[in-house]
């Protein structure tokens, strides 16, 4: 399994990103090919998760689209994932938030994580 591990960091370019997690409000900037013309396309909203490590790790980031809940997957190290800002950082108590998928309204609303500086 090492020598999987090996290859693949050797041939997948890894960018470096903020840190994030769940709960936080992020803006991941995404590249789209339509034919031959190529764009940004700005996706906002909170992420659910983090899951895998290194090479394989994806997080999920849902997003509401007028009344619906729109969830999408970005693997960290697509080569169409341009740019991720950290909009604002959630105070959550776990690493996976599913349960935010049934909340609606105030209820829905994800508390923010105090920065203090000198």
């Amino acid at each position: 399994m090492d020598i999987i591990r090996e290859i693949q960091s050797e041939l997948v370019e890894v960018k470096q990103f903020p840190q994030f997690g769940a709960g936080d409000t992020i803006t991941v900037s995404y590249k789209i090919k339509e034919g031959n013309k190529e764009r940004i396309q700005q996706y906002q909203g909170v992420v659910l998760q983090r899951r895998g490590s290194g090479t394989t790790e994806t997080f999920t980031v849902r997003k509401m689209s007028g009344n619906i809940g729109v969830e999408r997957i970005f693997p960290i190290s697509s080569p169409f994932l341009d740019e991720i800002v950290v909009n604002k950082k959630g105070r959550v108590r776990r690493a996976r938030i599913f349960y935010f998928r049934g909340l609606t309204g105030k209820a829905a609303r994800i508390k923010e994580k105090r920065r203090f500086t000198n």
